[in-house]
């Protein structure tokens, strides 16, 4: 990956965890055209705010939200780093990518 370091297996499996959930994908999919406010997200989702903050935090845990006050109501954006992070990993290990660059002795 180009500039920064390969993440461990954790992370990346922490990623995969977080996005595995069809709310979290959504939350994603909206959070990709705005920031929004935990409210707004909650009357498009449908979903109870208890329910909602289980899946914010979750996305938060893996990295790919942040989150910031203003008064009372907090707001969500996506941490495009960490998506890039995801895009230059699913790029790296794309069937192919290493042909004939293996050192384990399964691929003599």
């Amino acid at each position: 990956m180009p500039t920064a370091a390969r993440p461990d297996s954790a992370q990346v499996a922490g990623w995969f965890h977080a996005l595995a959930d069809e709310t979290r994908v959504q939350i994603v999919e909206l959070l990709s055209h705005k920031e929004r406010c935990v409210c707004e997200l909650e009357q498009v989702l449908g979903v109870a705010q208890s329910r909602l903050s289980f899946h914010l935090k979750v996305l938060k845990d893996a990295g790919l939200l942040a989150d910031r006050r203003d008064g009372r109501w907090m707001y969500y954006n996506l941490q495009r780093e960490t998506l890039d992070q995801i895009a230059a990993y699913t790029k790296s290990v794309k069937p192919g990518k290493h042909a004939g660059s293996c050192e384990l002795a399964c691929c003599d």
